[in-house]
This record gives structure tokens, C-alpha cells and sequence, in this order.
């Protein structure tokens, strides 16, 4: 299953989003309102939002400024979320969430409308900030 975001500007340099992306802390202020956890944890983060199991992503690849890859650290769930940033001035980047999930087609069906609106939200709230 994949899913993406629309491309949205950042009022931030393409290194600037970047290095915040990698502190993976400032995940928080992109999460959504819903969220009931949220931790760090060296190069990891568990969260969980209202109704939903907890969740912890690891840094699985980063390629200086243009993309940082999450993936799941649960062998039970294969997915991986990519974060893609371009520069369009000295001062703004434009960033596109990308999601690639390995699910049957019954778990694909019940989280695909959830995870869209998900990663919408990240975006979202990273073009706020």
C-alpha cells in the first residue's frame, strides 16, 4: 500500500527542515492533536494516538537534506515513512510525506483512510510551523 502527501512548503531552509526531522523530538510538534504518547528514544520514537496501539518508528536512512526514511521497528508491521524536502528559496523548503506499507489487503483496507489522514496532519502541522 502507498500513500502520499501533496508537496507543501516549509517556511524553513532545506537544511534547517531537515535537521529538525532529525531531531527526532520535534516529531511532537508535528503529530496530531489525538496523540496520547509520545517518547524518544535515541534514534527511535514511540507514539500512539487516541484508540490506536503504540507505534515506534526508527530512523532507517537519511541522505543529507533531501530525505530522511522511518521505518517500523516491529518486524510484525513492514512499513517504511519517507520524507522528501527540496529546496525552493534560501528560506523555505517544499517537504511530500511518502508511505509504503506491507499489509493484506483486509489490515490495507481498514488503515489506509486513518494513515492518509495521518500523514496529512504531519505535513500539515510542518507547514505551520
Amino acid at each position: 500500500m502507498n500513500l502520499e502527501t501533496k508537496k507543501t512548503v516549509i517556511n524553513k531552509s532545506q537544511k534547517d527542515f531537515f535537521e529538525f526531522l532529525t531531531d527526532l523530538s520535534n516529531f511532537k510538534q508535528l503529530m496530531p492533536e489525538n496523540t496520547d504518547k509520545f517518547e524518544v528514544d535515541g534514534e527511535s520514537f514511540i507514539f500512539s494516538l487516541k484508540g490506536m496501539p503504540e507505534i515506534r518508528l526508527v530512523i532507517k536512512e537519511k541522505q543529507e537534506f533531501d530525505k530522511i526514511v522511518l521505518g517500523a521497528a516491529s518486524s510484525k508491521l513492514n512499513f517504511s515513512l519517507t520524507a522528501l524536502i527540496s529546496q525552493v528559496t534560501e528560506t523555505s523548503c517544499e517537504t511530500q510525506l511518502l508511505f509504503n506499507g506491507d499489509f493484506n489487503p483486509m489490515m490495507a483496507m481498514m488503515v489506509k483512510s486513518p494513515l492518509q489522514k495521518f500523514i496529512d496532519t504531519l505535513t500539515e502541522n510542518a507547514s505551520k510551523l
